[in-house]
């Protein structure tokens, strides 16, 4: 089916995102791309349906974000927040993504196939996110549910205050976050770490190559021994 043409050139972005979003409503147009985004905000937000949606170049903050079902497809980089909040579906960044990539997202797979910025994975509730080169400092913030694979490295403080979100590094931590500890590879994750990569269709990469990482579990209740570390 051939794809249905949007131009951010000849049409404003508010009317594109009034298309895609229709979608949910019935629409049979599986298939979209979106020329000339330019850095543009806030753009294939808030989808509900089982499309697809290619974006010919680089998008501005918020891309993708309060996604559901669809797969969208940055051919380009993305600015800040990119797919946050997503529930479900995929966003595919082909080149780099800015500060917190996926953050609050609930479910879904975020793909970034080159660097992501400081904070991805902030606040992250049960997405799964792959970033095949390395992440900035303070990633995986208060992580709660879901996992963080990470090819390259991870920058400072990775998995501060964190939660029960599974983080999984192939590259060098510089230092952990406050409770984060590297804990042990069992079978179940090693199996859990090839479907991921799969999923992101990083076929270069062996789950035993990654190193695991988690919460030491010493913040969930108050303790007077562990005040310094809140």
């Amino acid at each position: 089916m051939t794809a249905e043409l949007l131009d951010l050139a000849q049409t404003p972005l508010r009317d594109i995102n009034a298309a895609l979003q229709a979608q949910a409503r019935g629409g049979n147009r599986t298939r979209w791309e979106i020329a000339n985004p330019r850095g543009s905000h806030a753009l294939a937000v808030g989808l509900d349906a089982p499309i697809e949606v290619t974006i010919r170049g680089s998008t501005g903050y918020y891309c993708g974000g309060m996604n559901k079902q669809a797969t969208v497809r940055i051919a380009g980089s993305a600015g800040p927040g990119v797919a946050e909040n997503m529930m479900s579906g995929r966003v595919i960044v082909d080149g780099d993504a800015s500060q917190y990539a996926g953050a609050t997202g609930r479910g879904g797979l975020l793909v970034v196939n080159g660097n992501a910025a400081s904070r991805c994975g902030i606040s992250m509730k049960g997405i799964d996110i792959v970033v095949r080169g390395n992440i900035g400092h303070s990633s995986a913030f208060m992580a709660q549910k879901g996992n963080l694979v990470v090819l390259g490295d991870a920058g400072e403080g990775l998995g501060d205050s964190i939660y029960e979100a599974r983080l999984f590094v192939r590259g060098t931590v510089s230092s952990l976050g406050a409770d984060c500890t590297e804990k042990e590879m069992r079978p179940e994750h090693l199996a859990l770490l090839d479907r991921l990569l799969k999923d992101a269709g990083m076929d270069d990469a062996r789950p035993d190559q990654f190193r695991r990482y988690g919460s030491a579990r010493t913040l969930y209740n108050f303790n007077i021994d562990n005040a310094s570390a809140y």
